[in-house]
């Protein structure tokens, strides 16, 4: 016997109705409910993350909760498993269900004790959260059209026009919606249509990309807010940084007062089994001109998050921000040409983090005087490759050339890259732009730089004896050395002062990790 889900419609095109076959599940739940109908005034409810449409994350146990009257039983069904438990004293009940495969075919979940609830049209798959500023939370409205092939050829092709998928669910958190149970268990949604021309584009193309890969479910979850800083999205309050005799700058981090978007925007989403996480975030800081001070904050970031979700193999992957003149600002921090290399260099060190990955930015610009670049689908794209490589094993190179080392030779400077992919190349096929070369003096001159094997050679007759080489120390962007993979290399310093372990990060007022 087969009974009708919802109805899923797309715009030009006749609605269409999925079929599941919930009966089973459902008459189960039902009973346990008869069985268990307690006398208790409030009924069972649950988080808003947790609702129709949903993709609970393959593999890795299922956290299900909720709140209800004290000492009441529930049950919930899902996929052949019933898992019964009671609330606690303070009306808050979790279970636990077994690690599923992936499953492409729509199935109800009920919840059962005082009052039922069923859940429809629930896949298991891949669940991400992305979060960060603006240029993360910009949406798919604004920047949903496509240039097949290469970023800046090609005629465009609208995305909405054809997003028809429906193995990518997402689900949009805004400051307030994760505050209160919604009784229409509504929020997440099949990717298309309304739903997804207010959804961020990073994150939306970067499902897609994992699907065609994968070929399994794929929810992604956008939390971010445009302008902020990474500060509200801590687990605690920084105070102001100290200088020790020994050990350089201490960050303290205050777990009693946590970041203004924390106990909003990300707290509500765990237990919620996700794969990992994406950022795009940064532009705010740079503006406030740090450099060190954000790694440790990355660090503080990234940490917090996987205690949130009591996992610290979570991978955190991101996006080094875009070329912008900085420097033109007039804002409260002095800028200058080198605020955004050097803010860069501070992204780049945050790779020292285990389980974390970097995506370069500076070719996907139209003009530096934009600070929200187009390519969009681009940087979904990159952080695709990313997690497909590293979480998911695929032969696929994930990063541009990685600066590793350097060797001074008869007046040249050899450098080595990690990432140099089936080879380095120039992408327009001219001379290797934006290197430069310095003495003993310090002063760096242009230089030339030839690709030979997987070695980078620059020199300049202007310095006979170089001790330094530094690549796209520019605001400006749009340097031409990338791999035969199609992806930039990373701007870097060979004499980079900066350490990853340079701030001292000190939690105070600690909250004991969950068990």
């Amino acid at each position: 016997m087969e009974k009708t889900g919802a109805v899923l419609r797309n715009k030009n095109k006749p609605a269409r109705t999925m079929t599941y076959h919930p009966l089973a599940c459902r008459f189960t739940a039902v009973l346990w409910l008869l069985l268990w109908v307690t006398a208790g005034q409030a009924e069972i409810s649950l988080p808003k993350i947790i609702g129709n449409n949903m993709v609970l994350q393959q593999g890795k146990g299922v956290v299900i909760w909720g709140d209800g009257a004290v000492n009441e039983p529930v049950a919930v069904s899902f996929h052949g498993q019933v898992k019964r438990t009671v609330t606690t004293a303070s009306g808050s009940w979790k279970i636990v269900l077994d690690p599923m495969p992936a499953s492409s075919t729509p199935s109800a979940m009920t919840i059962a004790g005082s009052n039922a609830i069923t859940l429809n049209n629930i896949l298991v798959g891949e669940v991400w959260l992305c979060s960060g500023q603006s240029n993360m939370e910009y949406t798919m409205r604004k920047n949903s059209k496509v240039v097949k092939e290469d970023v800046r050829k090609g005629a465009p092709i609208d995305e909405l026009d054809h997003a028809d998928n429906d193995a990518i669910r997402i689900f949009l958190v805004t400051s307030k919606n994760l505050r209160n149970p919604d009784p229409a268990h509504l929020g997440w949604s099949p990717a298309r249509d309304s739903a997804l021309r207010s959804f961020s584009a990073a994150g939306y193309f970067f499902a897609k990309d994992l699907y065609a890969q994968l070929r399994i479910p794929i929810g992604v979850v956008s939390s971010a807010v445009p302008g902020s800083a990474i500060e509200p999205w801590l687990d605690g309050t920084l105070a102001p940084a100290e200088e020790q005799a020994s050990n350089g700058p201490v960050l303290k981090i205050d777990e009693r007062i946590p970041g203004k978007f924390f106990p909003t925007m990300v707290q509500p989403l765990a237990p919620f089994a996700i794969k990992g996480f994406l950022w795009y975030q940064g532009e705010t800081n740079c503006f406030q001109n740090e450099t060190g001070e954000y790694t440790a904050k990355m660090k503080v970031l990234i940490e917090g998050w996987r205690r949130l979700w009591n996992d610290e193999g979570l991978p955190f992957y991101y996006v080094q921000i875009a070329p912008y003149y900085y420097s033109k600002s007039a804002g409260k921090y002095p800028l200058t040409a080198e605020t955004l290399p050097r803010f860069w260099e501070a992204q780049t060190a945050a790779l020292r983090i285990p389980h974390t990955g970097m995506i370069v930015t500076s070719d996907l610009i139209i003009s530096p005087e934009d600070l929200h670049p187009a390519y969009k689908w681009e940087i979904g794209s990159r952080l695709a490759r990313w997690a497909l490589a590293e979480t998911y094993g695929k032969k696929i190179v994930p990063s541009g050339p990685l600066y590793k080392r350097m060797d001074v030779v008869k007046g040249t400077v050899e450098l080595q890259f990690d990432y140099t992919g089936s080879g380095l190349v120039s992408s327009d096929g001219g001379p290797l732009l934006a290197f430069e070369i310095a003495g003993e003096d310090k002063q760096y001159v242009p230089a030339r730089a030839l690709i030979r094997g997987n070695k980078v050679i620059v020199s300049s007759p202007a310095v006979a004896k170089p001790l330094s080489v530094r690549f796209e120390w520019t605001e400006t962007g749009k340097a031409n050395f990338y791999n035969k993979e199609g992806l930039p290399a990373v701007p870097f310093r060979t004499d980079n002062p900066l350490r990853f372990d340079q701030y001292k990060v000190v939690r105070i007022n600690a909250k004991p990790s969950k068990s």
